[in-house]
């Protein structure tokens, strides 16, 4: 998840730009290999490694393709994306969070892939994954991987502190948080003020930051002021972490809970190997996932997330013929299975779970709690919607603003985003 585009990413994203391999240019004779770009925006310490060794067992398998492999940090990929696509050409292929691809399909900078090579196994991918890839009825991403956000925590903590089952509201989670307090030392919630890791609390109430079908701005609605509201509630009482509105917070909420300093945090499956390494989960067994707790209207959903694998538009008919297998080997049942089993990332096709993939407790957690997830609206600026609340949350949750200021500042601000859209 991990939202945000970076202004002074421009430089250099034109210096990426100018090593990709699209917009129709050429690098070999007609009758040589071809020479793909692929930016791959996963961690480069945790994930890529494996994309890596599979990028290379592909060129084994293609002696007529080459790939480029390019690593760009999540945080500077799409704009660095939009600026190469809309001047002197972009990679042939990208790594492309589920939210950008809607927009960049508006754009004309993705290749519709159905009835491609790319697609051949569309079947097998779970349909509310494929529809997230989907702009104006064309698909333009194969799903990767995919994710959610849960509740995950410390099965000894919760053990120690006599609770059984993981709660079910946001209320059992204070009294739980003070359990743990009590009975262990240790801290048992720590929230995040990321814009993101509020969508539980929103789709709690049911609602969003903004209703797509009545193509209104409801991040200031009665709904969603109650669920920042709860939000808010949980940075303060006993057992619960004081808000961190520091650039850091979010290494340091990671390096609390795979510690053991807090039992529990709200967290997605890309982070499931940074915390085994962590002291507390040496035994993979004592990580717990759970469904997000509900809001006052009994639902308790996080939003779909993950990344697809999209086909610039530009590059020319060798490349694209080029990305387009090199998207079909990445995201096979094979691929999936091996990118689970090193990175515990979640798969995208449900013959890619297989007992290998299911036997790690992190990957078999998410998958459980997949059923809970909401898929994201088809609006190719939903993406960009949580950037205001980046800005504002930090802020309540500080003290330095009001709640209703917050959020009447994010109104305004998601306003401008989705100019057609009232208040």
């Amino acid at each position: 998840m991990r939202r945000g585009i970076a202004a002074s990413a421009l430089v250099a994203s034109l210096a990426l730009a100018a090593t990709a391999c699209g917009g129709g240019s050429s690098d070999s004779k007609s009758d040589g290999p071809v020479t793909i770009t692929w930016w791959d925006t996963s961690n480069a310490t945790n994930e890529a490694p494996t994309y890596k060794t599979l990028v290379k067992q592909f060129e084994a398998a293609n002696k007529n393709i080459k790939v480029k492999y390019v690593n760009v940090p999540f945080d500077q990929a799409q704009n660095k994306f939009d600026t190469a696509a809309g001047a002197s050409g972009a990679p042939d292929v990208l790594r492309s969070e589920v939210g950008w691809t809607p927009a960049f399909a508006k754009k004309g900078y993705f290749l519709p892939l159905d009835g491609t090579e790319a697609l051949a196994d569309k079947a097998k991918f779970e349909p509310n994954l494929i529809t997230q890839a989907q702009f104006q009825g064309k698909t333009y991403g194969v799903p990767l991987v995919t994710d959610t956000l849960a509740l995950v925590y410390n099965k000894a903590l919760f053990k120690k502190a006599g609770i059984t089952t993981p709660p079910k509201t946001w209320d059992e989670l204070k009294s739980d948080a003070a359990k743990v307090k009590d009975k262990t030392g240790a801290d048992g919630y720590w929230g995040s003020t990321a814009g993101y890791y509020g969508q539980p609390f929103l789709y709690g109430e049911g609602t969003d930051t903004v209703d797509v079908n009545a193509k209104k701005v409801t991040v200031a609605s009665p709904a969603a002021k109650k669920a920042y509201g709860t939000w808010l509630s949980l940075f303060s009482g006993k057992g619960l972490h004081k808000a961190d509105t520091t650039p850091d917070a979010y290494a340091h909420i990671m390096d609390a809970f795979s510690s053991g300093k807090v039992a529990s945090i709200i967290q997605g499956p890309w982070e499931n190997t940074n915390i085994y390494k962590g002291s507390a989960f040496k035994d993979k067994s004592n990580l717990g996932v759970a469904v997000v707790p509900a809001g006052s209207t009994g639902k308790a959903e996080a939003p779909t997330g993950g990344h697809n694998l999209s086909v610039y538009a530009g590059s020319d008919k060798a490349h694209q013929t080029a990305a387009l297998k090199f998207v079909n080997f990445m995201t096979s049942a094979s691929s999936q299975e091996t990118i689970a089993l090193k990175n515990s990332t979640l798969p995208t096709r449900s013959d890619a779970y297989t007992a290998k993939v299911t036997a790690d407790p992190g990957t078999a957690g998410f998958q459980g709690v997949l059923s809970a997830a909401q898929p994201r609206p088809a609006l190719p600026e939903y993406g960009s919607l949580w950037a205001p609340l980046d800005t504002e949350l930090p802020k309540i949750a500080s003290g330095k603003e009001s709640l209703d200021k917050g959020l009447s500042n994010a109104d305004i601000a998601i306003g401008k985003l989705v100019p057609d859209f009232s208040k």
